[in-house]
């Protein structure tokens, strides 16, 4: 695919918690359909069966593939093996997202041999999620195409900062060459437009637009 079709553009996840009703692949794909209808410019899913679902809905729209795994001994958990990038890539993503962050993998697999297996074995791009410049830094040096925020505000490091991270944004897109998608935190359309003016290549929104449990929640807790 050509990453330009992402430019200027939004992205929707399309994600809901395991224990949903909404963690359904055809509900799922549905999701990703609706957001497309109305603009969206690329889809971003969890797990295998997801991707399957929703490519089988957009055939030609760009996806963005992961996999989240909990490991005990790692506290990385988007796509944290080649393994599991393996399998996004056979559901049919066109870019697999995986963490960026310096926190030791499980079965101590590196990020740079995760990159370049995926590249050159899978023939897939890579978007890396990252929490803080430097590590934003490696992760393009290691040979990330896109590089995303989604991490910043998530991890130990980073845990007393707040998303959006506009902060990090700035510093990613004033040194990286690659492109830089806003992504985690984003809950307003003003919000979004303001990432693009930092710029952004292209925003990432998720809990804002399909995070129904989360917000119906947190409606319920606010009246109770």
């Amino acid at each position: 695919m050509n990453i330009e079709n992402l430019k200027s553009g939004l992205i929707v996840s399309c994600q809901s918690p395991v224990d949903s009703p909404l963690h359904d692949p055809t509900i799922i794909a549905a999701m990703a359909k609706a957001s497309v209808n109305q603009g969206a410019v690329g889809i971003r899913v969890d797990t295998p069966s997801h991707v399957q679902a929703v490519r089988k809905q957009l055939p030609d729209i760009p996806i963005i593939g992961l996999w989240k795994r909990q490991y005990p001994d790692s506290e990385v958990y988007i796509t944290p093996l080649f393994e599991h990038a393996v399998a996004i890539a056979e559901a049919d993503a066109d870019i697999i997202a995986i963490d960026g962050t310096a926190r030791t993998r499980p079965n101590g697999e590196i990020l740079a041999k995760i990159i370049e297996q995926i590249k050159t074995k899978l023939g897939k791009l890579v978007m890396v999620d990252v929490d803080t410049i430097e590590n934003a830094i490696l992760s393009e040096k290691a040979g990330a195409d896109i590089i995303g925020t989604t991490l910043y505000g998530y991890t130990q490091e980073t845990k007393h900062l707040t998303p959006p991270g506009y902060e990090l944004l700035t510093e990613m897109v004033k040194q990286l060459s690659v492109p830089i998608i806003c992504e985690g935190g984003i809950a307003t359309p003003d919000e979004a437009r303001k990432a693009l003016d930092l710029g952004a290549y292209s925003v990432v929104v998720g809990t804002a637009i399909t995070g129904i449990d989360l917000k119906v929640k947190s409606f319920y807790n606010a009246l109770q």
